[in-house]
């Protein structure tokens, strides 16, 4: 990826800083992200990609039943 401006850089670093801490698991850390996660209930309705950082990684998560 190339960022045109400043800006643009500022915003896709921003989402991959948000994606690693938030979203991304990590082995050492019992396959948690560094500000916790809640489990997902295997329960309810069906499964949503949600895309994350820049669409090059995606979380799933289930939709309310």
């Amino acid at each position: 990826m190339v960022a045109v401006n400043e800006r643009q850089l500022k915003r896709v670093l921003d989402d991959c800083v948000r994606y690693y801490n938030e979203s991304r698991t990590h082995v050492s850390l019992a396959k948690n992200s560094p500000a916790g996660r809640v489990p997902a209930s295997w329960q309810g309705g069906a499964m949503v990609a949600l895309p994350e950082a820049g669409g090059l990684h995606h979380r799933y998560e289930r939709m309310a039943a």
